[in-house]
Formats: structure tokens, C-alpha cells, sequence
């Protein structure tokens, strides 16, 4: 991942009169203190936990936690750096009570034929999508090295999944954040050593599991025309039952998995047929909107529901591409995650 970060507003000297109110027990003072880092805020629990939900219920702890213990910031450092170490904090506190968060892909090998009717495995905690509306805008800490929409690419996400509590804080807080090894042993109340060894393992672990150029390089390279035609002919080829036209935008070692469905697909072949002989032909009617998700690009699936007439929603797919075609597509079934991304849940 790149060495910039696009900026987020930070706490200063500026925030005197607002903190000095918020400490007298105004909590109109302490929203607006914490509104400008609402955002960055909410997609650092989302790395930590893997779902936006569990994100939304951390971060609502997190500034309670941080209303209530107000008093006790001395403001040494930040209180941007200290609102950070009280999210980790709650985040550590879910990832040791809760399993975690899955991909099919992690579950065991790919289907060798389509799957029909097959059905949502209930016991297992699932990566959800991320919406990235508006994450990159403002201004975070200059130290921060990782670009905010790089940091919640759904491969590096799911990436840290696989790693214990302590190593995936430190890693964030040191690559994606910008905090010190000696910041970071406070904010966990461990050791320097301690943190060195954590990161050292995360790092390895990670490194293993993401690859190297980064979908926002990918997406630079490509450019918007091209981009915008990757999308639309997927989109395009999926409504008109196209499989010809499909297979031109997909790799040859393409993957489709579809959570919370458990069997996933791998090269063009076996996905192709699956295509043709699910989505294609078994489903129905399909319609599609553009939309980004987890800095990458995606698209709202609509499919025809006779019952009541109209097309609902389905899935938000993410496009994980390479080069100007698609390496994977992940289709987060469920009309629950359609609102965080501003979508309608039916389409005529």
C-alpha cells in the first residue's frame, strides 16, 4: 500500500474552548469535537471488527466510553490520538468476546460444479461491505502511511481476520494510523517488545494474503472510462444473460464467492458455468446500480420478485480487479446492506 494518506481534520489547540465545555458536561461541545473524526473513526472499528454493524455499535461505546471518561484526557497528546486508543480499546473488548469474521474462501476449497440451491451457513460470522462515501475527505494525522481507501480494500480487511486482537491493533495503529510502538504499548498496556513482536507477525501473516499492487493503483492505472466500462458490461452481461460478454472481463483464475453462502468458485471456466447456470438462467430478472465499496468497485444487484412486482435487492457485489479485468467478485447477499451505501432496496 502507498506511503500518503489523504488527510483528516485534526484535534488542536483550536478544540480549548470546545473541550473545556464538553468537560463541564456539554455534550453538544463534545459532538462537535468528535464529528470531524466520526468518519475515520467508524472505518478504524470497521478493520478491527470486519462488519460496518459491529463498527456502528463500537463506535457508539467508544464515545460513550469517551464522554463519561472526558475528565481523565490531560491532553498530552491529541484528542484525536486519544479517541483512537479508546476505540481500540472497545474493539479489543468485541474481538475477545466474538469469533471472527469470515469469507467463503476461508472456509475450504472451491466448487468444482454450480451448487443449486444452495443455503446461508447461519454459525459462521461473515465479512460484511464497507461504503467508502466520503472516507478520503479532510484531513488525518500526517504520520498516517496507508491511503484511507486502501485500508478498507476488502483483501487487506479480510487479511486481518486472521489475525489475533493485539496484532491487528498494532498493525493498524502503527501502518494505517501513524502511532508510535511506544503509543501503541500504552494504548494496549503492554511492552514496546511486545508491540515490535506483534507487528512482526502481523506484517508476515498479511503480507502472505494481500497482493502487491494495491486496488487503488490498479484503479489509477485503469481510469475512469475504463473503469466505468468494466462495470457496466458486467452489469450489462449478468441482465442480458450474456455469457460471452462476461467472460472478455474476467481473469483466468477469477473467484466468485457469495456470503453467506458457503460454496465460492474459481477460474473462469468453473465461474462461467456457474454463471450461466445460476444468475443467468435460474434467477430471473436482473437489474444493477453502480456504487463503491471498500475503496473498490461495486455494483447493487436487483433481483425480480414476482410477488410484489418489482426488483429488490440482493447483493452488493465488489469488484476485486487486476490489469482492466476481474480477479474476483464477492456478492455480500442481503438487502441489509444496501442502506449505508444510499441504494434503494427496490428498483421497478
Amino acid at each position: 500500500m502507498s506511503e500518503t494518506v489523504a488527510k483528516a481534520p485534526v484535534a488542536g489547540a483550536e478544540t480549548g474552548p470546545e473541550l473545556a465545555r464538553a468537560r463541564d458536561g456539554d455534550d453538544a461541545a463534545f459532538t462537535r469535537l468528535v464529528e470531524p473524526l466520526r468518519r475515520e473513526l467508524h472505518a478504524h472499528c470497521y478493520r478491527m471488527l470486519g462488519s460496518a454493524y459491529d463498527a456502528d455499535d463500537a463506535l457508539q461505546d467508544a464515545l460513550l466510553r469517551a464522554w463519561r471518561g472526558l475528565g481523565r484526557f490531560e491532553g498530552r497528546a491529541s484528542l484525536r490520538s486519544w479517541l483512537y486508543t479508546v476505540a481500540t480499546r472497545t474493539c479489543l473488548d468485541v474481538v475477545a468476546h466474538r469469533r471472527k469474521r469470515a469469507l467463503p474462501v476461508d472456509l475450504g476449497p472451491s466448487s468444482t460444479q454450480p451448487v443449486v440451491g444452495d443455503t446461508p451457513l447461519v454459525d459462521v460470522a461473515w465479512l460484511g461491505p464497507y461504503c467508502d462515501a466520503g472516507l478520503a475527505e479532510g484531513r488525518a494525522d500526517p504520520k498516517a502511511r496507508y491511503e484511507q481507501r486502501e485500508a478498507v480494500e476488502l483483501a487487506f480487511v479480510a487479511a486481518l481476520q486472521h489475525l489475533p486482537g493485539n496484532q491487528r491493533a498494532a498493525l493498524l495503529l502503527f501502518e494505517v494510523l501513524g502511532f508510535s510502538v511506544a503509543e501503541i504499548a500504552s494504548t494496549m498496556n503492554t511492552s514496546t517488545a511486545s508491540v515490535n513482536s506483534a507487528l512482526q507477525r502481523a506484517r508476515r501473516i498479511v503480507a502472505e494474503k494481500i497482493p502487491p499492487a494495491s486496488q487503488q493503483r490498479t484503479l489509477r492505472r485503469l481510469g475512469d472510462t475504463r473503469l466505468r466500462e468494466i462495470v457496466t458490461g458486467f452489469s450489462a452481461a449478468l441482465e442480458r444473460g450474456d455469457a460471452d460478454a462476461l467472460v472478455t472481463l474476467l481473469t483466468e483464475d477469477v473467484t466468485w464467492s457469495m456470503p453467506p453462502l458457503p460454496h465460492w468458485y474459481h477460474g473462469v471456466d468453473t465461474v462461467t458455468d456457474f454463471a450461466i447456470r445460476i444468475p443467468m438462467t435460474s434467477c430471473g430478472s436482473w437489474r444493477h446500480l453502480p456504487t463503491t465499496a471498500n475503496g473498490q468497485p461495486g455494483v447493487g444487484c436487483y433481483l425480480w420478485d414476482d410477488a410484489v412486482r418489482e426488483h429488490r435487492a440482493w447483493s452488493i457485489n465488489v469488484l476485486t480487479l487486476r490489469d482492466d479485468r476481474i480477479r474476483e467478485i464477492t456478492a455480500f447477499i442481503g438487502e441489509e446492506h444496501f442502506p449505508p451505501f444510499g441504494l434503494p432496496v427496490s428498483l421497478p
